[in-house]
């Protein structure tokens, strides 16, 4: 039986609900969506490819704490508020996944909290 336990990073935005940063299970590590907030000031960045930088800094801040990284992501899903803005979100997480990228899906959203045009999740191994 598999035991889950979560974990947290103090570099990323905290959770302001009932769900965990990353939960482990098995030698996976599941994240939550990670905005592209700022986790010092909690406001969102400027723009499609800032937030989708500050949305993957996020994600590998999370990744980090839980032990592992985005080198080690398998899978990752992108909310997009606008997928007329895919090219630009596109450019930004190429420069996160420039080898072996994860496998993607990627979305349009009717929103995202607090105004953001981007979340991303992430799968991981540890």
């Amino acid at each position: 039986m598999i035991n889950p336990q979560t974990s947290a990073s103090l570099q990323a935005p905290k959770a302001v609900g009932p769900y965990s940063q990353a939960v482990h299970a098995g030698n996976f590590v599941f994240t939550s969506a990670q905005l592209g907030l700022d986790p010092q000031t909690n406001e969102p960045s400027d723009g499609i490819e800032a937030q989708t930088r500050q949305a993957l800094q996020n994600l590998a801040a999370v990744l980090e704490a839980a032990g592992t990284g985005l080198n080690q992501v398998v899978k990752t899903t992108v909310f997009m508020q606008d997928l007329a803005e895919f090219t630009k979100m596109n450019a930004v997480y190429a420069e996160f996944f420039p080898q072996n990228p994860p496998a993607r899906s990627t979305v349009q959203v009717a929103g995202l909290p607090r105004g953001t045009r981007v979340a991303i999740d992430g799968v991981a191994l540890i």
